[in-house]
């Protein structure tokens, strides 16, 4: 059926309702617009859905957040695991709780038993739920960062983490088996309460969730000690994380904690940011205008969904705030725990820190420092709790941490998805004990890079949407995977690796091996003196992404070669 016999459909049948046809006629007469909406299904991919909402197969709406759910409960009838139920939560963003509605009786109606929170939970509270309740799957209702046009919806099997291989696969072969929307069933909200199917729940979660989080501090002495000297900003970009966050520091006892009154409540509109993404210097401004008010140690952001974080810290050298990486964040809380639970003899026999491919190379000379196991896996958060799962199922290693680049990272394995409220409150920890030793959390920053060296990495990013851009996104891919290059400017590419294809090809013998991960659409270059570059289409968004890393002899010295390395890449494609 093409895009134009789709959209007439909608509109003269009658499952659709009113609404959704009245927004239709508006577009009737804009045949581009209708085409995008109708060319193609909202695609379920591994990580669930994303995309714009709107009425249209290609959009996010009730009825293809519904079509979802029915292949998810296809799956889990399939599996026989329906009793154990499916806990759902959802973020600050329009249609976010009606979504987590239509998922929920869609859920009943096929006699699976839908745990709703209350309220917006944050993404890693939803992973903690599922485990907490037992649950066979669970559903987080969020386009994380993306601008507020976007929702989505992230589905979550019994470990906690995103599904993961084969399931995400049989899950999705599910969906695409739902053809007509006439088949999905759903239920009235009060025949699903009645029938003990719908179950709302809030604060016995919350107040467990605190509990394990609690039980993380390695020194709370020092954090007693300190409480009411440090000074702490922080903004959850009018999110998920404002809640749990004032929390967890509250009962920590942190006594100067200032929220960005602007950004503190629920906002769809995000109507203070350009982008609600803590890795945009911008969402930040009204943050760090608190932060010189208050001459805070340091500055915090959560996304909307509250699973990254965003760090400044200031450089009392200068006067100024520094602004972290996610890698950069991640280093220091790695580097904190693993000194800290070396030197407090709390290490765990077999350690093992969890990484991806594309976060930077200083967790190589960090693991090797503490004798723990560096294990990297694909881009994703959800085979770093693919990670945790089996280390439990072979007794093979025990987690002390996981992060990716992309800012997130999991101190401990309550949840097993990135949670921006345990970074909030280790990074104060550590914050605390800088503090108490006459440090900034920059002044360690620096530390680590003399100790371990001057890593830094960068993404460059190319966006092109609608249709031709998924078209060109893929010809981009399709030139580097077929004609890979050997050099860039005067790095000389030592391995091509092509995660697509399974394959390590060695530039300079020709000699091949197998990656040893997933098949993914990932394309990686190693380049010399631990310099390397990585594509990689973006599963969530219109994008595709190159990630790059370099190694300096100083901080100058790192961001003159990873420019160089920037300009040399665009010079390729």
């Amino acid at each position: 059926m093409g895009f134009m016999e789709e959209f007439n459909k909608w509109l003269s049948d009658d499952y659709f309702d009113q609404d959704t046809k009245n927004e239709l006629l508006s577009i009737r007469n804009d045949e581009k617009e209708i085409e995008e909406r109708f060319y193609t299904e909202l695609e379920f991919g591994t990580g669930g859905l994303r995309g714009i909402i709107g009425a249209g197969t290609n959009r996010m709406n009730i009825y293809t957040v519904r079509k979802a759910t029915q292949g998810l409960a296809n799956y889990i009838l399939k599996q026989g695991t329906q009793a154990k139920g499916v806990a759902i939560s959802y973020d600050c963003r329009r249609m976010s709780p009606e979504f987590a509605d239509e998922a929920a009786l869609c859920l009943a109606a096929n006699g699976i038993k839908a745990y709703v929170f209350d309220a917006l939970r944050p993404t890693p509270e939803l992973s903690f739920a599922v485990r907490k309740l037992g649950c066979t799957a669970g559903i987080m209702v969020t386009a994380s960062h993306n601008p507020p046009e976007y929702n989505g919806y992230k589905a979550y099997w019994e470990d906690g983490a995103q599904v993961t291989a084969p399931k995400d696969k049989e899950i999705i072969e599910e969906v695409k088996r739902i053809t007509d929307y006439h088949t999905v069933k759903t239920m009235p909200k009060e025949d699903a309460i009645a029938a003990g199917l719908y179950e709302v729940i809030g604060k016995e979660i919350d107040d467990a969730y605190m509990e394990e989080l609690k039980k993380l501090i390695i020194h709370p002495d020092v954090i007693a000690e300190m409480a009411n000297d440090i000074k702490i900003v922080y903004t959850p970009l009018c999110g998920t994380g404002n809640v749990p966050v004032r929390r967890i520091l509250s009962e920590l006892g942190f006594k100067n904690v200032y929220v960005v009154e602007e950004q503190q409540g629920p906002d769809p509109e995000f109507t203070t940011l350009d982008y609600p993404n803590p890795e945009d210097p911008k969402a930040f401004t009204y943050a760090l205008r608190l932060a010189k008010e208050k001459d805070a140690d340091i500055v915090l952001a959560t996304d909307p969904d509250a699973d990254r974080l965003g760090v400044y810290a200031k450089d009392n050298k200068t006067g100024e705030y520094v602004a972290f990486t996610g890698n950069m964040s991640g280093m220091l809380i790695a580097e904190y725990i693993l000194r800290e639970k070396t030197a407090t003899n709390t290490m765990p026999e077999n350690p093992a820190l969890v990484t991806t491919i594309v976060t930077t190379n200083m967790t190589r000379p960090i693991t090797e420092a503490y004798h723990v196991k560096l294990i990297e896996v694909l881009t994703g958060f959800k085979f770093i709790g693919e990670q945790i799962k089996l280390f439990e199922q072979t007794g093979s290693n025990n987690y002390v941490f996981g992060l990716e680049e992309s800012y997130g990272c999991l101190v401990g394995t309550h949840a097993r998805d990135k949670d921006a409220i345990v970074a909030v409150m280790s990074l104060c920890e550590v914050a605390s004990y800088c503090k108490k030793h006459g440090q900034t959390l920059w002044d360690m920053m620096l530390e680590t890079y003399e100790k371990y060296g001057y890593f830094k990495e960068t993404q460059y990013t190319i966006t092109l949407k609608g249709i031709d851009g998924s078209k060109q996104i893929a010809e981009i891919m399709d030139k580097l995977r077929k004609n890979p290059p050997t050099a860039f400017g005067d790095l000389k590419v030592l391995k091509f690796r092509d995660y697509k294809n399974d394959v390590i090809v060695d530039m300079a013998t020709g000699e091949k091996t197998t990656t040893g991960l997933p098949n993914s659409n990932v394309l990686y270059f190693d380049l010399p003196d631990d310099n390397w570059c990585c594509a990689r289409p973006s599963g969530t968004e219109p994008k595709i992404k190159f990630y790059m890393g370099v190694k300096g002899n100083s901080l100058a010295d790192a961001e003159a070669k990873l420019n160089k390395l920037t300009e040399d890449l665009k010079a390729l494609i």
